[in-house]
């Protein structure tokens, strides 16, 4: 018997008993403060929108600051209160929370709730991370585009609230894991980081050739068939279609937002388009590479690998190589190489809204060897990208397993046996 269920058998040994949140703790709704308000120094104060981007479980100090007469007019935040949201774009996000432990009162203002109470506030934390919180939450949320949970709506979500000796000792155990899972991640980003680098230096090795038609480092003789061209002389471009997506259909509509940080087609959030009425010729197929024109992503390509349904947006381009003298995947390999992206980077026009064009791209030069070479080079490279990128395989996927093995742990702590009410006679 561990430590947790001792102290469980000794203090609860019927079960834990379920509260209210309203019925152990006082929700004081935050209003105002936009982030026009935030000041060099002054108040602390936390963003409702910081707690979905840059607080964890429980913060000693905050990232803003609001001035000391604007602070006398939001919801005050003291030590061991916690700061939740009310609204956000998606269910999990909606009722996030920190738990305020620094020394001093902070404030906080619209869209998040203020829980004072005389609970552990980490243990409390950690409990709305907890899938029995979300399923209940999903109970009392409204809205489609826009989440809602009101302060009303949450005081009525039950939650297990046993001795604050045992909400103690289930923080410790939590800290501690957070902490070993958080230098373990560390330790598997700097690794993924470092082969990443070894990555791109190896696939630039293999795209670098000099025009005089040798390799230029650690030469080989098969490799001295390389030819030079413009993107121009073995590809044919087309810009893509307009038209309005929506969220389900028989043809997918491919936009610059579904192209990965990797060049990879994303498989969230896609959208779709019933019709082809006038867009056929913007179908794709297997081989084509697409990619953004415009924006802070121009440049940045994704290859099609399977045949599908689908049509792509306006703000792509389909870059369709010659495949008797190109293979699709060797050209994408070159689109995420250093040579490609010095070119992309002085091209690029920067008057308002950077610009790709394909009077631009046709200009982009590259070098290429035979296809068997080029065949050997995708096969060399493809391994290195699926060792980076592929959630499936290599450290992103020991990353989120590390992630998944905590959330676990965390469940199973935060998961007691309910105390049972009996009705008197």
């Amino acid at each position: 018997m561990n430590r947790i269920e001792a102290l469980l058998a000794e203090l609860c040994p019927e079960g834990v008993e379920f509260k209210a949140i309203g019925d152990f703790g006082e929700l004081v709704r935050g209003n105002g403060m936009p982030r026009s308000d935030f000041a060099e120094s002054g108040v602390g104060c936390i963003h409702y929108g910081q707690i979905y981007t840059y607080y964890g479980i429980w913060a000693t100090k905050t990232i803003s600051f609001v001035s000391a007469e604007k602070a006398e007019k939001l919801a005050k935040v003291d030590p061991g209160d916690l700061v939740i949201t009310n609204t956000s774009e998606n269910l999990d996000d909606v009722c996030k929370a920190v738990a305020w432990i620094g020394n001093t009162q902070i404030v906080t203002g619209g869209h998040a709730t203020v829980l004072k109470h005389s609970q552990d506030p980490k243990y409390l934390a950690y409990y709305l991370k907890t899938p029995h919180f979300l399923s209940d939450k999903k109970k009392h949320a409204t809205g489609t585009k826009v989440i809602d949970v009101s302060a009303k709506s949450l005081a009525k979500i039950r939650i297990p609230v046993p001795p604050l000796e045992v909400q103690r000792a289930v923080v410790r155990v939590l800290d501690a894991f957070t902490a070993l899972e958080a230098e373990l991640e560390a330790e598997l980003e700097a690794e993924l980081e470092a082969r990443r680098r070894q990555y791109q230096h190896y696939r630039d090795a293999l795209l670098s050739f000099a025009e005089d038609g040798g390799s230029r480092e650690g030469a080989k003789a098969r490799r001295e068939d390389v030819q030079w061209a413009t993107l121009g002389d073995v590809a044919e471009f087309k810009y893509g279609f307009t038209a309005k997506a929506a969220e389900s259909g028989e043809f997918r509509f491919i936009r610059i937002t579904d192209i990965t940080d990797g060049g990879k087609l994303s498989p969230f959030d896609a959208k779709y388009i019933d019709s082809l009425d006038g867009a056929s010729e913007y179908l794709v197929q297997r081989g084509d590479v697409l990619m953004a024109r415009t924006g802070a992503t121009y440049g940045k390509t994704v290859l099609i690998t399977e045949d599908m349904p689908a049509v792509y947006a306006s703000y792509l381009i389909r870059i369709r190589v010659d495949e008797t003298e190109v293979l699709p995947g060797y050209y994408w390999h070159f689109a995420q190489s250093g040579f490609y992206w010095q070119q992309a980077n002085s091209m690029v026009s920067t008057g308002g809204q950077p610009q790709f064009n394909a009077n631009v791209l046709k200009d982009i030069r590259f070098a290429f060897p035979s296809l068997a070479e080029q065949a050997r080079i995708v096969a060399i490279l493809d391994k290195f990208d699926a060792l980076v990128h592929d959630l499936s395989s290599g450290l992103p996927a020991e990353i989120a397993a590390r992630r998944r093995q905590y959330e676990y742990y965390r469940d199973r702590l935060l998961t007691f046996q309910e105390k049972t009410v009996q009705e008197s006679a």
